[in-house]
């Protein structure tokens, strides 16, 4: 079963947040729900734009590419850097442009997991709904090397940013934060994370997807 299916991604706008693999995620639900349907990637934070597939940069030009192609990635370039910020286009327009618009909504610094600051996620308004990602090769470490905002993680936690990362401890800030409506557990390759991502699921009260974005495995906790 494909990936779009077992996430329930909806047509409109999806929010995707959390660590672990973000930009692959959308990359892939892209690719998939693109067969059938028009798609956009973007996001209201930073991303780099996506590799081998057209980039808009502006109106004028995000409406000349959606005439012929079904997957395209949007942005406003920031100055002195490749990154892209959000299409300078009202979200409620691409929408209305776009069957799917699926949303890089936080920043990780490449770390698997993540708290968030009272500024974060970037939820984009009318989002349908928002996919958490958490990254498995963030169990067993230590928090101040896993998590983005390693203080805060341990602050939401009840321990210290020393302290090895346990699904425990992930569920609690999950629940803590609640910002998100399905958990996807990325870089499960292990026996191990496995058996982690089967334990944080039993912790949460919505769904939760586990897998491996680069081996296309998946499976529901």
């Amino acid at each position: 079963m494909k990936l779009a299916v077992l996430l329930d991604i909806r047509p409109g706008i999806t929010a995707v947040i959390g660590g672990g693999g973000k930009t692959t995620l959308l990359r892939t639900l892209g690719e998939e729900l693109s067969e059938t349907h028009s798609v956009l990637l973007c996001t209201t934070t930073k991303i780099f734009p996506f590799s081998g597939l057209p980039c808009a940069y502006t109106a004028a030009e995000l409406e000349a590419l959606r005439q012929n192609r079904r997957l395209l990635c949007a942005g406003s370039p920031v100055p002195g850097t490749e990154k892209l910020t959000a299409p300078d286009v009202p979200m409620a327009r691409l929408a209305a442009w776009f069957d799917y618009v699926l949303v890089e909504a936080d920043g990780s610094a490449q770390r698997p997991m993540k708290a968030h600051a009272p500024h974060e996620p970037v939820i984009p308004a009318g989002a349908c709904q928002t996919i958490c990602v958490v990254g498995a090769s963030g169990f067993g470490r230590p928090i101040a090397r896993a998590a983005h905002r390693p203080e805060l993680y341990a602050q939401i936690a009840g321990v210290s940013p020393e302290t090895r990362i346990t699904p425990e401890m992930e569920g609690a800030v999950l629940t803590g934060e609640a910002l998100h409506d399905r958990i996807y557990v990325n870089q499960v390759e292990r026996d191990q994370d496995r058996k982690n991502a089967a334990g944080l699921a039993e912790l949460l009260q919505c769904p939760v997807l586990a897998g491996s974005l680069q081996k296309g495995e998946y499976f529901v906790c």
